[in-house]
């Protein structure tokens, strides 16, 4: 993968929390983002990581599986915040995003 193939962006990320239905975690852009989908796709096969594309989603295969919106919305489908966690530091550096997480929040 060249560096023009990571789906470089200014999105910034930094919580990770507990979803209100409490059936996963989620990490929710500072801003409001919108994410090239089809290069975050070619990235994450790069990667070797299988993927459903949606559309306007991305579903990945990961320990946890792991759902990425074209909004920047990603939801960890665990209830293990440190599996979500390590997951998330894992897709930021496959698709070239900032990061820099507070501990996952709970409710």
């Amino acid at each position: 993968m060249t560096p023009d193939d990571r789906p470089r962006a200014a999105v910034q990320y930094r919580t990770l929390r507990l979803c209100s239905n409490g059936g996963g975690y989620e990490a929710l852009p500072d801003r409001r983002a919108s994410l090239d989908l089809p290069r975050c796709r070619r990235a994450l096969e790069a990667a070797g990581r299988p993927i459903i594309d949606a559309r306007v989603m991305l579903i990945v295969q990961l320990p946890p599986e792991v759902t990425i919106s074209q909004g920047g919305r990603f939801l960890f489908k665990t209830r293990d915040p440190e599996l979500a966690r390590a997951a998330f530091a894992q897709l930021l550096g496959l698709l070239g995003l900032d990061g820099s997480l507070a501990p996952p929040q709970g409710r």
